[in-house]
């Protein structure tokens, strides 16, 4: 297995402490007058999320994390668990509610995804960016309500609900961030 030396750590490093995979979401070099240099790093657990915080010296090394992200493709939902489909391979993975986590708000049949694998088993995932969902069901606009930061909350084919401008209606197509679950504008009637 590879390992990285600390010259080698910077943020986006995926690495392995105790058999279990880390990314490195933060490196601080410290040099105090005296003495060997020092590396503060931050690290979120990859499989339960948990943030993790160690300081090295000059010279340690970390194992490298046998992490591979492939494309996927959804392909549907069965109770607690989602299920994809490597698009080279035609492998099919499955990932339980708590992985795919908020996720599943963004998830629409055939929508192309990238899937975490650690030793070969899928840990996480994540949508594109932005994506296209239909407007299924809101509350009408208000006659008069023309000002731009009237919102009220539409819930969207997915099943989930998001908070957009008062204009929007039932059958509108909506453009939505993933990372930050917000409104960006709507695509068509």
């Amino acid at each position: 297995m590879a390992t990285y030396s600390t010259s080698d750590f910077r943020k986006g490093l995926k690495i392995q402490i105790d058999g279990e995979p880390y990314l490195m979401v933060e490196m601080n070099f410290v040099k105090p007058g005296k003495g060997n240099a020092l590396y503060k790093c931050k690290m979120r657990n990859l499989i339960r999320g948990t943030m993790l915080d160690r300081t090295y010296k000059g010279g340690d090394t970390l194992e490298s994390a046998d992490v591979e992200e492939i494309e996927t493709q959804y392909l549907y939902r069965q109770q607690d668990m989602f299920h994809f489909m490597d698009q080279s391979s035609y492998e099919q993975y499955e990932l339980s509610a708590e992985q795919v986590d908020d996720a599943w708000k963004y998830l629409k049949e055939g929508m192309v995804c990238n899937i975490l694998l650690f030793n070969g088993l899928p840990i996480s995932m994540t949508p594109p960016n932005h994506v296209e969902l239909k407007v299924i069901e809101c509350a009408p606009g208000t006659k008069g309500d023309t000002a731009t930061n009237v919102t009220k909350p539409a819930k969207v084919e997915t099943g989930a609900e998001f908070i957009v401008p008062g204009f929007i209606k039932e059958g509108n197509v909506l453009k939505i961030d993933t990372r930050t679950g917000e409104y960006i504008e709507r695509v068509a009637n």
